[in-house]
């Protein structure tokens, strides 16, 4: 019996200038809700939060 990994492309956004910096994967299953981490913006330049985007 196989086992199939459902993951989701997504992309992360800095909530301080709103640059689309990252693009990542995430299960569905474990995580439903959206992802926030805290990721160097080039632009700003500094560690800021990245909230995931559609």
């Amino acid at each position: 019996m196989e086992v199939e990994v459902v993951r989701t492309r997504i992309t992360l956004a800095c909530t301080e200038c709103k640059q689309r910096n990252y693009n990542t994967t995430k299960d569905k299953k474990a995580h439903p809700d959206r992802m926030e981490t805290k990721k160097y913006c080039r632009f700003c330049r500094t560690h800021t939060l990245h909230k995931e985007t559609k």
